[in-house]
């Protein structure tokens, strides 16, 4: 085993929303994104968080198997977990030699040989698809929409089970012309089985008052719970 180290921003033991069944959740820290809707800047910067090796957060996440069941298992997110991918690679390796199931929440903003070696050892990937046109990635998240479809394409190629997820935020995502474009990517992808929709949320104002940085998205509001039942009713259409 080598002495290679990643550095977690914070760790939920027994999360229920960061892919299917109970998982024990690895937020890593460092993201190479400045997304404007972004719930997590303190996990930004790659210097902050705690050093772990593998073999410490795999022997931390087996005293939570027996929650785990049969869909369950372990998530890393972040920030952005494929900065670190040679360390997250071996914590999944060694997870499917325990016999836990492996799930990677990326915004899928790059892809190298150290991220197709990470996901040999993924079995589903939550693959964050923050707008479905090129002008709104450049606005408001700091890359292109193309290294994403890249990203998306080559999971497809591997066979991946990818699940792709959305936060909408109105007046930027919440039209159903994008729901629809977010669809028809889906379709062109037999890798994935599932969208899901998650509603922009502004509990974290607290993080960027506490960092003293400005909330870019601080003045939008949140959508209405009748506007995420009419979009997610279409996705449901698709599924």
């Amino acid at each position: 085993m080598s002495n290679l180290k990643g550095r977690v921003h914070s760790i939920q033991s027994l999360g229920t929303v960061d892919g299917p069944g109970v998982r024990f959740v690895v937020f890593m820290q460092g993201c190479n994104l400045r997304c404007k809707c972004c719930h997590n800047p303190d996990t930004w910067e790659l210097l902050g968080g705690v050093d772990y090796s593998p073999i410490e957060l795999v022997e931390k996440a087996m005293r939570y198997k027996e929650y785990f069941g049969q869909n369950g298992g372990i998530t890393f997110s972040g920030g952005e977990p494929i900065l670190q991918a040679e360390f997250v690679k071996e914590v999944f390796a060694l997870c499917h030699q325990n016999g836990i199931n492996t799930c990677l929440d990326t915004s899928g903003s790059f892809l190298n040989d150290d991220v197709k070696a990470l996901l040999a050892h993924t079995d589903r990937v939550l693959l964050d698809i923050k707008y479905t046109t090129d002008d709104l990635y450049k606005e408001n998240v700091g890359c292109s929409l193309l290294p994403v479809l890249d990203f998306l394409k080559y999971l497809d190629e591997q066979g991946i089970k990818t699940t792709l997820r959305q936060v909408v935020i109105p007046t930027k995502s919440d039209d159903i012309e994008n729901i629809f474009r977010l669809k028809e990517l889906a379709k062109k992808h037999k890798c994935v089985d599932k969208i899901e929709l998650l509603p922009f949320r502004k509990i974290c104002q607290v993080k960027y008052d506490e960092l003293k940085i400005e909330f870019p998205f601080g003045g939008i509001s949140e959508p209405s719970k009748d506007k995420m039942d009419t979009l997610k009713s279409y996705i449901e259409e698709y599924l």
